[in-house]
């Protein structure tokens, strides 16, 4: 079982990252908060969780433990793959998620793609407490993200990009998250920019 890799990033988009280690590739699937985190670096250990099937063998990057040990709740959750947990986990950072779950707020679960009320009840009944635990024991930090946040000269420019993203059918939360990173990596860009590469950018 692979725990980690550490290596340089030979590839980087919003929703995978290629790290190359030891003359080997290995492709991983991301959510918006790693790849946040990976902007910038020439090298990177992001944490790895393995799915296997009988079609397909998965690997999830993770840039912190405790997005992949949330990754690892959201996935026993019956009915929600690899691929729904690293939407939801695109949605929110680990502090909001575990926050979203604790306060019962079902219809912000439901505003990710994907998850529709029945799920975002499941996610909800069957996590609080374990999420609780976690909190308790401190897997799950719930102070605030570093890194990652808007420039206060580029804050109204975001705002009107995430609104009119937001119009054009994308999820809020999924949408600030893009935003986010876009300005992060380049900020002064003006709100047809924005949106220009948001829309490349989200999927």
């Amino acid at each position: 079982m692979i725990a980690y890799i550490k290596g340089v990033i030979a590839e980087l988009s919003p929703t995978e990252v290629i790290i190359e280690t030891a003359g080997v590739g290995y492709r991983l699937a991301i959510s918006l908060n790693t790849f946040s985190a990976l902007q910038g670096k020439e090298t990177a250990k992001v944490y790895v969780t393995e799915i296997i099937r009988e079609d397909a063998y998965d690997l999830f990057g993770f840039s912190s433990k405790q997005e992949r040990t949330l990754f690892a709740a959201l996935t026993s959750v019956n009915g929600i793959g690899g691929a729904t947990a690293r939407m939801v986990l695109s949605a929110f950072t680990p502090a909001e998620l575990a926050d979203v779950i604790q306060s019962e707020q079902t219809s912000m679960l439901k505003s990710v793609k994907g998850i529709g009320p029945k799920a975002a009840a499941r996610i909800v009944l069957d996590l609080k407490d374990k999420i609780a635990a976690l909190l308790s024991d401190g897997s799950i930090d719930v102070s605030p993200s570093a890194g990652g946040g808007i420039a206060t000269a580029d804050k109204q420019t975001a705002e009107e990009a995430i609104s009119a993203l937001s119009i054009l059918g994308f999820p809020p939360p999924t949408v600030r998250k893009v935003v986010s990173a876009i300005l992060k990596e380049e900020p002064g860009l003006d709100v047809q920019q924005i949106i220009k590469r948001g829309l490349k950018q989200i999927k």
